[in-house]
């Protein structure tokens, strides 16, 4: 074997050891990442010193467990002195908002709870807001939308159009109504009226008491009305104006905690979350896939929203 066969193999050796550490450094480093990211999601379980609380409500509220987990462990944490809620939400479910309100309540029974509301926190989100001691918005937020709504669409003249016709067999008139597949008739109104009006009193009965109002003597609230920050102070709907440093200013001043207390973040845990979205195991697939020029399949959840609702948005004209 001449010197220069010999030097073809030694480079093919190289090349083979260098890809097989490139492979391996690429996994540790996806390891390392994820452990990061899991301590940085987990920080309230590693820091027990004395602490306040930050619970972020944001987007559609929906009975979230993971969320009502979280409002459970931190109302048992005795480190745990006091509790900002962040809430930037338009609403969401009515169960969602009544969940929230219920944890909250529990947790205020052992420290003080306060609401920053950020740009939106109306409908179910300003439920939230009445679980907590204490309400912090800012001049412009986005508050109030008192009211319960139940949508559906209906199919039927469309069906009509293109020559459908729905048979249906059920065991009673009022099963499964309201149907999209023909209008809503008398009986099914009457039911559905019903249903609206009953949360509708609970939604506002928790204002009146929560807030010490009069429901009747706030303009446009039982329309179902939004309110600026300002409008909403001037209504007792919150208590003070500003953001997060007015929040722990009553918790300082009015629970009497500590002013040198850190703000620690507490985030629901999330099944192996990494930056790059998936598992551990789907994480190192893409990565070992994009290495090898291999495609992987991803796929992209959806949701909805069902039952009665109470969320706010702009109407699209």
């Amino acid at each position: 074997m001449n010197q220069e066969t010999e030097g073809i193999l030694d480079r093919r050796r190289l090349r083979r050891k260098l890809g097989l550490w490139r492979g391996l450094a690429i996994i540790a480093g996806v390891l390392a990442v994820g452990a990061l990211a899991l301590i940085g999601s987990g920080a309230e379980n590693l820091t027990k010193s004395d602490q306040i609380a930050r619970v972020g409500i944001e987007g559609l509220i929906t009975e979230d467990r993971k969320q009502i987990e979280l409002l459970k462990s931190i109302a048992k944490a005795d480190h745990v002195k006091g509790v900002i809620v962040y809430v930037n939400s338009p609403g969401g479910t009515t169960t969602g908002g009544e969940a929230l309100f219920r944890n909250l309540r529990d947790i205020s029974k052992k420290k003080p709870v306060v609401a920053q509301f950020g740009t939106v926190a109306a409908s179910a989100a300003y439920i939230a807001g009445l679980g907590t001691d204490y309400i912090v918005a800012r001049g412009n937020s986005i508050t109030g939308s008192v009211g319960v709504i139940m949508q559906w669409p209906e199919f039927s003249g469309l069906l009509d159009k293109v020559g459908v016709t729905m048979h249906t067999v059920k065991s009673g008139s009022l099963k499964a109504e309201p149907s999209p597949f023909k209008p809503v008739d008398p009986e099914t109104r009457k039911l559905l009226d019903q249903m609206i009006g009953e949360s509708f009193r609970w939604f506002v009965g928790l204002v009146e008491t929560r807030r010490n109002v009069t429901v009747d003597t706030i303009p446009g609230l039982r329309e179902g009305r939004v309110f600026s920050g300002r409008e909403a102070l001037q209504y007792k709907l919150v208590d003070a104006i500003g953001g997060e440093d007015e929040a722990r200013s009553y918790l300082e001043e009015k629970a009497n905690l500590p002013a040198n207390l850190q703000i620690i973040d507490w985030k629901p845990k999330k099944d192996l979350d990494w930056p790059f979205g998936g598992s551990l195991a789907n994480s190192v697939t893409r990565i070992l896939a994009g290495w090898l020029g291999v495609g992987t399949l991803a796929s992209v959840p959806g949701g909805g929203l069902d039952g009665m609702i109470s969320v706010w948005h702009p109407q699209k004209r």
